[in-house]
């Protein structure tokens, strides 16, 4: 039996395009001192499985700082080798964390921009990759994020590009739903409003019943 673990990917590579406030989305802060994008990594952490995150050039000094090891990090190329502007897509950065960790008995996917997945979460989802070659998390039947995928299907992953994301994948193999009692699966910082909200849950302790679906989970509904 592999008792290796699921490597999650932590995606910070998005340009964020409908965050219309001042900086990047995963830059803000949550609460005092912790950004969106310190907030999914610290519950990555938690979960104890291996992980790496995913990023940009233009963000590498932001986020080295929250890595402990560089092998950890991952960041995708701004240009080729004959200086021609590379694209960055959901898919692109899916296929270099699968590619960086390509010795792994699967991945489990989790956008940058999901800080209140929870660490029993990811692990529930990596564990689901015992049942089916693809798992996903779901919350009161609704399908969210994070996703994982077994080690049989990296050259499906690796192969991905532009932001097709990882939806052909879950509608191609058989997969299977890990009912969590999370809604930070549906949860997702697109904008200023989803940010403000998760800041007032932040001072008031209180659940957000307004949970919406996350749009990046719609990269495979």
């Amino acid at each position: 039996m592999d008792e290796r673990r699921p490597v999650v990917v932590v995606l910070a590579a998005g340009q964020g395009c409908r965050f219309k406030g001042p900086g990047h989305k995963l830059l803000q802060e949550l609460k005092a001192g912790e950004t969106v994008l310190q907030r999914t990594v610290a519950q990555v952490r938690a979960a104890g499985l291996p992980w790496v995150i995913v990023t940009t050039q233009a963000m590498q000094d932001q986020v080295q700082s929250l890595v402990q090891r560089l092998d950890q990090l991952v960041v995708l190329p701004e240009r080729g080798v004959q200086g021609q502007v590379l694209p960055v897509g959901m898919g692109h950065s899916i296929a270099a964390g699968v590619s960086a960790t390509g010795d792994a008995p699967g991945w489990v996917l989790l956008p940058g921009d999901m800080p209140s997945v929870c660490p029993d979460t990811l692990r529930a989802v990596a564990n689901g990759l015992g049942e089916q070659a693809v798992a996903f998390a779901q919350h009161r039947g609704r399908s969210g994020q994070p996703l994982a995928f077994s080690a049989e299907l990296y050259s499906d992953l690796v192969g991905l590009q532009g932001d097709e994301g990882a939806r052909r994948l879950v509608a191609r193999y058989p997969a299977v739903g890990i009912e969590v009692p999370d809604p930070g699966v549906l949860e997702s910082v697109d904008t200023v409003e989803d940010l403000q909200r998760l800041r007032e849950r932040e001072l008031t302790g209180l659940p957000d019943h307004g949970v919406r679906a996350a749009s990046i989970g719609s990269t495979w509904t």
